[in-house]
């Protein structure tokens, strides 16, 4: 891994650490960023890891002591995919690359968002609740966004609207989607969806409105499988492997 890279793995890792404390605080869980890693000691929000790893080779006893393994459903996402975590009674639940794409990176007229669709930032809970009832997608996590999001500053649920018909009430009608979250180095993007087409439908929309947002920002998040296939083709690179550990005690 170069320098470069290894910047990028630990600027992505650090706003997905806040990202995560974001959302935690909007659900009341409190977490606390240490040299290591950021980790909360109570049951976070479900999909949202209690710890996530800031620097390579992170002392393993040290977080897995920060958390709690009592509760069901602990988990810890290893952004260097370099700890060991079996013997503490975790098995891996996933892996992935995190990905990169440089600031101001040319887009392809493919990339300036469906000419049908228009975007536009949640800012009042009766639209962020219309962005999440599309991500949810019937599934029942609606809830997991919640409106304390919209009172920190460094979120941006940015959502895609058909633009046939873009008025308050088109709750129906939000048909993609990301949540962005600023830092100091980088925009993290996450919880990429659209309604129909997939990540395919999603990325140009999505891409359109970074660029308008935060156009001096590289952009960074995280895929696997397919879903990654689909992002390395709107112009992201992988810049390194990441891992999620569940605890199955």
């Amino acid at each position: 891994m170069t320098t470069s890279q290894q910047f990028l793995v630990r600027a992505a890792a650090r706003n997905n650490a806040e990202w995560c404390a974001a959302m935690c605080r909007a659900h009341g869980v409190t977490g606390e960023f240490g040299a290591e890693a950021w980790a909360a000691s109570v049951r976070t929000p479900l999909y949202y890891p209690d710890a996530v790893t800031l620097e390579p080779d992170t002392d393993r006893d040290a977080l897995v002591a920060r958390i709690d393994t009592v509760s069901p459903g602990a988990s810890v996402k290893d952004s260097f995919a370099d700890l060991e975590l079996a013997e503490a009674g975790f098995r891996v639940l996933f892996e992935a690359q995190w990905i990169h794409r440089s600031a101001g990176a040319p887009a392809s007229a493919t990339e300036q968002g469906p000419p049908e669709l228009v975007w536009e930032v949640a800012h009042d809970p009766h639209t962020l609740r219309a962005w999440a009832l599309a991500w949810d997608d019937g599934a029942g996590d609606a809830d997991l966004f919640r409106p304390g999001l919209l009172a920190d500053p460094d979120t941006f649920v940015i959502l895609g609207r058909s633009a046939a018909d873009t008025d308050d009430d088109a709750d129906g009608r939000v048909v993609a989607g990301a949540v962005a979250s600023r830092s100091e180095h980088v925009v993290g993007v996450s919880n990429v969806f659209a309604r129909d087409g997939g990540p395919d439908a999603a990325w140009p929309v999505v891409l359109h409105a970074l660029a308008r947002l935060f156009p001096t920002l590289p952009v960074v998040g995280y895929e696997q499988g397919d879903d990654l296939a689909v992002a390395l083709r709107y112009g992201f690179e992988p810049i390194g492997p990441l891992r999620v550990w569940t605890h199955h005690g």
